[in-house]
């Protein structure tokens, strides 16, 4: 008994780690340095403010699901004929493009470490994320995987927050008693963190592994909970690294805010350590799009469902392919990234109405109001935030 509770136990953290990993990609990256940049200190509350919410959103989608024992898309079904279909299209589309994005992000980070050429660099990466999917026990390996480079990661970071002496005691003032607050910026921040596919990795992982019921409820709960904190202290670390920077009136590099960070922080020690975090961030998320990609898919398609772990290697192959013949597809990524403006709003509201049926959830389970109550706020503001940024597009494309 003791050994399975603790075999729940590496599964919930190494759940937490791949969802938190999902988030902390290049895009995470290059986000808070820009922000550190403009808001300075005051950049604190916004990030104290979007883990809250962060954890709003979390909490209710890995404790419904949890308790239905069903991926997003078959609850969204049962919810609405076909929106399931139209969400997994909509998460494939998206997770491909912003795949090559990652793999892009992972072969800059070799070209940093070691001045490896973008081309060997976006392959050798894909190839250590196509090792963890030929393991037969491909769940524990992604699981201890994301693990190490999380914690990697976080111990960087850490070191770079000593290396540039930032000023704490003002930034743990703002993080209370903010100078400035931008709201726009903590639902960039929301987006960035929960939005898309991102939510869904750990929670479609937790279902794989068995770990649903009410039985499993605490657990669930706390699951979640620890993903948004990963996220939320490698971020508040980020932002402190980079703070001991911008406060000294050095203006960061335009074309890369955070790399540029790194090498004043530090010199070349400090560039090679970006080198390290964006590559670990990135074949992180190469990971965690590819595997919640296809997780998307396979209830829904049975040729998927009886081979997907070769579906996921596909799916990163294909990113690795785009990204070495075509580079970034730039007007791609922006598409994208306003399609995936409406996955949360969508899913989210599909996962809530289905806290109330009982055919989905069973008997047992009574879903908090508070939850639902929040959970559908973040509904109109993501739905808000989403509806705004694809129109803006839009009228870029006409």
């Amino acid at each position: 008994m003791a050994e399975k509770k603790e075999s729940v136990a590496s599964v919930l953290i190494g759940a937490a780690f791949l969802m938190a990993t999902s988030a902390i990609g290049p895009g995470f990256l290059t986000q808070t340095a820009v922000f550190t940049d403009k808001l300075k200190a005051a950049f604190a509350f916004a990030i104290i403010v979007s883990i809250v919410i962060d954890i709003i959103v979390q909490m209710n989608i890995w404790r419904i699901l949890g308790v239905s024992g069903k991926r997003v898309q078959d609850v969204a079904n049962e919810v609405f004929p076909g929106l399931g279909y139209f969400l997994a299209v909509l998460v494939a589309i998206g997770g491909l493009v912003f795949n090559i994005g990652n793999v892009g992000g992972a072969a800059m980070g070799l070209n940093v470490i070691c001045g490896l050429p973008l081309a060997p660099g976006a392959v050798i990466s894909a190839l250590v994320a196509i090792a963890l999917f030929l393991n037969k026990e491909a769940g524990k390996a992604m699981d201890m995987f994301t693990k190490v480079l999380g914690i990697i990661m976080l111990c960087m970071v850490a070191f770079m927050v000593v290396k540039t002496m930032p000023p704490v005691g003002l930034a743990l003032r703002e993080t209370v008693m903010p100078s400035k607050i931008d709201w726009l910026t903590i639902l960039t921040l929301v987006g960035g963190t929960v939005g898309g596919y991102i939510t869904f990795a750990g929670a479609h992982r937790i279902i794989d592994a068995d770990i649903v019921g009410v039985g499993n409820l605490d657990k669930i709960s706390r699951g979640s909970v620890t993903a948004v904190c990963i996220t939320g202290v490698m971020r508040y670390l980020l932002f402190l690294a980079i703070l001991g920077v911008v406060v000294t009136g050095v203006a960061l590099d335009p074309k890369n805010p955070p790399a540029s960070a790194f090498l004043i922080g530090a010199g070349q020690i400090g560039y090679r350590i970006f080198g390290v975090i964006l590559w670990c961030a990135a074949v992180t998320s190469v990971v965690g799009a590819s595997y919640t990609s296809i997780s998307f898919l396979r209830t829904l398609f049975k040729q998927i469902e009886a081979k997907h772990r070769y579906w996921i290697i596909g799916f990163i192959c294909v990113s690795t392919a785009i990204f070495t013949t075509m580079g970034n597809p730039v007007t791609l990524l922006v598409f994208a990234g306003s399609l995936n403006g409406l996955i949360l709003p969508v899913s989210l509201g599909a996962v809530l109405l289905a806290a109330y049926n009982k055919k989905i959830i069973g008997e047992g389970y009574h879903h908090p109001m508070v939850l639902t109550v929040l959970g559908w706020i973040m509904v109109i503001f993501t739905a808000w935030m989403g509806f705004k940024s694809l129109t803006g597009i839009m009228k870029l494309f006409s």
